[in-house]
């Protein structure tokens, strides 16, 4: 019954999505090199089209393009403003760039999942991925110009397939990458993102800037279609590879280097606080502050390790070769 209702709430909001009100567009810097496509390993399609993933791999998410639809001239209000619509408990992503500090509650990204936005001058895309539980942000910037990014409707492992709209390529939300099209086998650059609770983060940031209801769109803000599907173990779409060990809705902080890739359960890192590891014969500190923010940093440089939190489930379609970080029991 608890599927059949899932299904049935899922089927609801793909309906919902079909037509938007405002379809505003505004053509508006990742430089990448001749290494990339080497390291891509593309493939040609008959037509010339390049891909790394075959498009028959990828799956209708339901809606068409754009029938799930971005944001492309996001408004902002006060903290104190949005706390009267926004519940303690809610989950929100919340970024600091260039000392700007910006929040998009998840109750207006799960009708969108895109915000292209510009942040401290520059253009920033913000993602995510009901389906994956991944909020991560990128520089939406393709060759010097800023590009806006739109959905595809389709899917690759569950994961929200992305377009921009310069050269029409499709990307993956989890790690970024150019799949099918003229761009394939470039990454787009990650920046630093949080998914925290509103209760904590207002309390340390009282003076952010946050995403308006005010989006040119009518939906149901503060309804969640996806029901009960964050703590379910059903997944709606299949992926390529699976691993039950671990419940799939799981919570993780995915991170890689040089080519290695771990994840950490967000609950131990909440439960010891501090985090210290070694991957790749490099050392890493993992830390959370008062407020949600994870932050981890290479032990001897102090430079930063840009992380992707996700669903278990989603980490390991994507790099089944990631092992998972285990609190030892004698430390």
């Amino acid at each position: 019954m608890k599927i059949h209702t899932i299904l049935i709430v899922f089927l609801v909001f793909l309906a919902s999505c079909g037509v938007a009100e405002n379809t505003r567009k505004s053509p508006l810097e990742a430089s990448f090199t001749e290494e990339d496509y080497a390291k891509g390993q593309c493939k040609f399609l008959e037509d010339g089209t390049k891909y790394m993933i075959h498009p028959d791999a990828l799956q209708s998410g339901g809606p068409p393009k754009d029938g799930i639809p971005s944001i492309d001239d996001p408004k902002y209000v006060t903290v104190t403003e949005a706390d009267e619509w926004i519940e303690d408990n809610e989950l929100v992503l919340a970024l600091l760039h260039k000392d700007m500090k910006r929040v998009y509650p998840l109750q207006i990204l799960v009708w969108h999942e895109i915000v292209n936005d510009i942040i401290a001058g520059d253009p920033v895309l913000i993602t995510y991925c009901p389906l994956c539980g991944s909020g991560i942000a990128y520089k939406r910037m393709l060759d010097g110009e800023a590009v806006e990014f739109g959905t595809t409707g389709k899917l690759y492992n569950s994961n929200l397939v992305m377009y921009d709209r310069k050269t029409e390529t499709y990307w993956t939300q989890i790690d970024g990458k150019a799949i099918i099209g003229e761009l394939t086998g470039h990454e787009l650059k990650e920046i630093s993102i949080d998914t925290v609770v509103w209760r904590d983060w207002k309390k340390a940031h009282a003076d952010s800037e946050v995403l308006s209801q005010n989006t040119g769109f009518k939906r149901d803000y503060g309804k969640d279609p996806y029901g009960s599907y964050y703590e379910d173990s059903f997944l709606i779409f299949p992926v390529d590879n699976e691993n039950n060990t671990i419940h799939p809705k799981t919570v993780i902080f995915g991170i890689e280097i040089d080519g290695v890739y771990k994840a950490y359960r967000e609950a131990d890192l909440i439960a010891l606080g501090v985090i210290n590891d070694e991957i790749n014969n490099t050392k890493i500190n993992i830390t959370r502050d008062e407020a949600g923010v994870v932050t981890i940093v290479q032990a001897d440089t102090g430079k930063e390790i840009v992380k992707e939190r996700d669903f278990f489930f989603a980490w390991y379609a994507f790099h089944p070769e990631t092992t998972v970080y285990e609190i030892n029991p004698n430390s």
